[in-house]
């Protein structure tokens, strides 16, 4: 019996430490599985690309740009006012593609905004070169050494035919080189977030030119993370066929990380918004993360090149590529999955270990919430659905324990009687097991069932956009933040702030006491050392998930609550039987 009730002990205080080390532990260190590092096939074999004019960018196939001093850095707006720019307007974007380097560097999100108080300013995701926290895509050309041609760049000015960027409405920009190649670049934008930027050169040169497509994401500092395990923000990608994730502090230390691909995409997650590079899916393409520094201050890159473009005088040749910037929104990923043929978009959401019960919940809790109009009853509805699938198993649990329970004052005299024979306690003890038919083993499946779908509840609530700043009822606004009231300053009238482990909230001190009341209904261990562990369990959860999001304590107090009902009936039918 006692090692019966260690595994249970065991199994409990594993949960109570898996979730404060997830929820507390910085990101793990690189580990020998990092993705190893693949060259990328030189443009021109035997041959060196010629170093660019200077500029904010490592052009893939060229050298990495000298290192300078920090400049003063002006700010975002008299950035934008320095060259012309042509507005994008879709019904969920805002912001212009410069004209100098034509480069998408400055994009809004205008269904979300920075914070849940009305009046917050719309989502900022990408700014341009010059800003503090410059952050932009690129497209453009690049050649082996030796050809003389001059090529648009960070720097080259673009000639726009359109007033104005929207969907169904593009605008192109044009280039000559002035030595018989002229350049197009052709944007366009759906009603989302997905740019199509097509590139063609016209070739009068009288000479024929070979030039390898490229694209690239630029970004200026090392971001503020969440800093958990459990969540990956940084560069990422779905390359041949493999998803590879690297963290801003892996790259710094390992250098870059070059991969062949055919297909798939490469781009920067934050927790909620990606920016991601999608080349040409039947083309093979030469992939990097890479990181320098430009003006003294960090700087990530993700690209690709694409396969030599050989133009003989007088052709033409045209690249297709697009361009996604915004919110990592489920159906949508997985629609431009579907609809455009790119490999597991929604990999860029991080599903984590269970993504086998992670999606599904989230799609459960989707239609839930079409049903009700609130996340909250959405969460109150899949734990419902949750507990009449497991209803059997858990059925067959509480049975047992609740045996377990009617026999503990015949355990406790054996415990007296044979308190010097071990061996004949545990022979008189499974006696009576047999004779009650009780199981001590059978009350430890509810809580390693319940494991997985704790954290795949988890997982949906922290990672998934659909749920930032989704409202509950009274004081919970957000589900995907912890509960704001405090109780150890009763709610605001001491004039005193916690620290932010000891800020308890409403709800979590609701889910410790519903698993007190539920702790009561189980057997106590007959251990006094493990019993008295046992009671300070719900006083420990109370506190650790304190810090969690409001919606994951909603759920676990309700789930609670559903199982001391289910525990009370089966107790009754079992009392009256006997």
């Amino acid at each position: 019996m006692g090692e019966q009730k260690n595994i249970v002990i065991a199994v409990v205080l594993s949960v109570a430490i898996l979730v404060a080390w997830e929820f507390f532990q910085p990101p793990a260190p690189p580990s020998a599985e990092t993705p190893a590092v693949t060259e990328a096939a030189a443009p021109d074999a035997g041959a060196t690309t010629p170093a660019l004019p200077t500029t904010d960018v490592v052009v893939p196939g060229t050298p990495e740009p000298a290192q300078a001093v920090a400049p003063v850095v002006p700010q975002r707006d008299l950035v934008l006012a320095q060259v012309k720019r042509v507005p994008i307007a879709t019904p969920r974007l805002k912001g212009s593609i410069s004209t100098k380097g034509g480069r998408v560097d400055d994009v809004s999100l205008v269904n979300y905004q920075t914070e849940l108080a009305e009046g917050s300013p719309d989502v900022t995701l990408l700014s341009p070169s010059g800003t503090e926290n410059a952050y932009y895509a690129e497209f453009g050309w690049t050649a082996a050494a030796g050809q003389g041609q001059t090529l648009p760049n960070g720097d080259t000015v673009w000639a726009s035919s359109g007033a104005e960027l929207k969907p169904g409405q593009p605008v192109v920009l044009t280039w000559d080189n002035g030595q018989g190649l002229r350049f197009t670049r052709t944007f366009e934008v759906d009603e989302n977030y997905m740019f199509t930027v097509t590139q063609r050169v016209d070739n009068t040169s009288g000479k024929e030119v070979t030039l390898f497509p490229y694209g690239l994401i630029s970004r200026s500092n090392t971001p503020e993370v969440s800093g958990l395990y459990i969540l990956h923000e940084g560069p990422l990608g779905v390359l041949d066929g493999s998803l590879k994730e690297v963290d801003y502090d892996q790259l710094q230390k390992d250098g870059p990380i070059k991969t062949p691909s055919k297909g798939g995409w490469i781009g920067i997650t934050d927790k909620y918004w990606l920016t991601a590079l999608v080349p040409d899916q039947a083309a093979q393409v030469n992939t990097s993360f890479f990181y320098h520094q430009v003006d003294g201050k960090d700087r990530y890159q993700t690209d690709y090149m694409g396969e030599a473009k050989t133009i003989p005088s007088g052709q033409s040749a045209q690249v297709g590529n697009r361009f996604f910037a915004g919110a990592k929104e489920v159906n949508l990923l997985d629609a431009y999955t579907e609809n455009l043929n790119i490999d597991r978009m929604d990999l860029a959401i991080d599903f984590g270990w269970f993504y086998f019960l992670t999606k599904p919940f989230f799609h459960a809790l989707r239609w839930f919430h079409g049903v009700f109009g609130n996340f909250g009853l959405a969460i109150l509805a899949l734990t419902v659905l949750v507990k009449l699938a497991l209803f059997p198993l858990a059925n067959k649990s509480y049975k047992a324990m609740s045996k377990m329970k009617k026999i503990q004052p015949q355990m406790k005299k054996l415990q007296e009687r044979f308190k010097d024979d071990k061996t004949r306690l545990n022979q008189e003890m499974m006696d009576l097991y047999k004779k009650e038919g009780a199981n001590p083993a059978a009350g430890c499946l509810p809580i390693f069932v319940q494991i997985p779908v704790f954290f795949a509840l988890y997982k949906v609530l922290f990672v998934t956009i659909e749920m930032r700043h989704a409202p509950f009822y009274g004081w919970i606004k957000d589900l995907s933040a912890p509960d704001p009231t405090t109780v150890l300053n009763l709610f605001g009238l001491i004039p005193w702030t916690p620290p932010a482990f000891l800020a308890i909230g409403i709800w979590p001190v609701i889910m410790g006491l519903t698993m007190w009341v539920q702790q009561k209904l189980n057997p106590a261990p007959t251990d006094p050392v493990q019993a008295s562990m046992m009671k300070y369990l719900p006083l420990i959860f109370t506190f650790i998930l304190g810090a969690f999001p409001a919606g994951l304590v909603i759920y676990w107090a309700w789930n609670n609550s559903l199982s001391i009902l289910q525990q009370w009936w089966i107790m009754r039918s079992t009392a009256d039987k006997a």
